[in-house]
Order: structure tokens, then sequence, then C-alpha cells
């Protein structure tokens, strides 16, 4: 922890930002979709999903079927998605551990996505990742969208002061919600429409930190 004896907390977008599990998912849900006979999905319409609740990818992916068609056949590919990344995992970001690893011995460090529960744990589990993380939060686990999910992380560890790392705009907007800073991490999948502190790679958050928990 930092020598101040503050409570500094910095909180995780999960796709784009700390991996690329696109790939894999994609697999998975091919696998299930195929299935039921349905329309197979690419990379490039994950990636528009990523950072979006999964009520609404559903939707996006299946948008002629009824509601409990819809859930039913999303259901089922959330569930075996998490199987297939526990054996498979995803693309780390170059740099990703020995950065979580210094920014771990000064900083409380926590992951909030808007996924299904199983899916923060699949990263962590699968990479070895979880002796970085001090809490984790998910839509799957509390039915909230991010912004109210990081509030909860920021309130429940007593953090003094945080920010949130996410690549797009659904990112920002839920950091401006939850009322604390965000940092862009462009190297990710998507943009955001007004200029804040960004990152182009992983490696640079450490010297990012500084300068944000430096500032008055």
């Amino acid at each position: 922890m930092n020598q101040n004896n503050e409570n500094y907390g910095i909180l995780f977008d999960l796709d784009g930002t700390l991996w690329d599990s696109s790939i894999h998912v994609v697999e998975s849900w091919n696998r299930i979709l195929s299935k039921y006979g349905r329309k197979m999905i690419t990379v490039d319409d994950m990636r528009g999903y990523m950072g979006k609740t999964m009520e609404a990818i559903a939707k996006l992916m299946l948008p002629d079927e009824t509601f409990e068609n819809r859930h039913e056949i999303f259901e089922e590919c959330c569930r075996y998605e998490v199987e297939y990344l526990n054996q498979k995992g995803g693309i780390l970001f170059e740099g990703l551990e020995k950065t979580l690893s210094e920014l771990s011995e000064k900083y409380q460090l926590c992951i909030v996505s808007n996924c299904q529960v199983g899916y923060i744990e699949s990263f962590l589990n699968y990479h070895n990742m979880g002796r970085y993380f001090a809490d984790i939060e998910s839509y799957g686990n509390t039915g909230l969208e991010k912004g109210h999910n990081i509030k909860l992380v920021v309130e429940r560890n007593h953090f003094t002061k945080a920010f949130y790392v996410g690549d797009v705009q659904g990112d920002m907007d839920s950091a401006d919600f939850a009322g604390i800073p965000f940092v862009h991490a462009a190297y990710g999948f998507g943009t955001v429409n007004r200029n804040v502190d960004k990152i182009n790679s992983i490696t640079e958050l450490p010297q990012c930190a500084k300068k944000m928990f430096d500032k008055k």
C-alpha cells in the first residue's frame, strides 16, 4: 500500500482492458447457436457487444426471438462460455501480469464487468491472476449495471481515492455515474467522446496511476 496509509483503488473493466477473450467466446457461442439452428456470430460482432449488459447483448444477438427463446438460448451460451474459457482462457494484453504485480504493491485492484457470474473467475483462474485482485463484481451477481457496481465496490472497500480503467464509451459513462475519474484504455475495442487521461498500453498504467493519485 502507499506510504500515506491512504486506501487507493484501481478498478478495471475486463474485456478490451485486461484481456481479449472474443475468439474463444465466439467459438463457444457458435456451438450453441448451431445447435439451435441460429445465425453464427463473428469476432467483430462480439467486440461490438463488449461492455454492454447481458440483456442488451442477447437482444442484439437474437433480435427476432421471443423473450423466452432468447433467454433460453442466451443462458445456454453463457453457461457454456464459462466452461470453455476455464479450459481455453483468453489473450492477455502484453505486459499485463508484470504491470498488475507492480500496481498491487501500492494499490487495491478490482474488476467490475457487465458479465455473467463465472466470467471474471475464468480470467482469474485460468491465468492465475487472483492474487493481484482484492475484489470483483459483475452484472450477473448483482443485477446492477456497471455504474452501480463501480460505486458499490468503491464504497465497500472504503477507497479514499479510486479511478476506473476501461476501453469503451459505456465504461466512461459508468465511471461518471459512480463519481470517479476514468482512464481510457485506448489499445482496447472502443473510443470515448471526450478527452480524458489515456494509456496506449497496459504497461503505461503505473505512471498514469501515480499522476491520477497525486492530483488534488
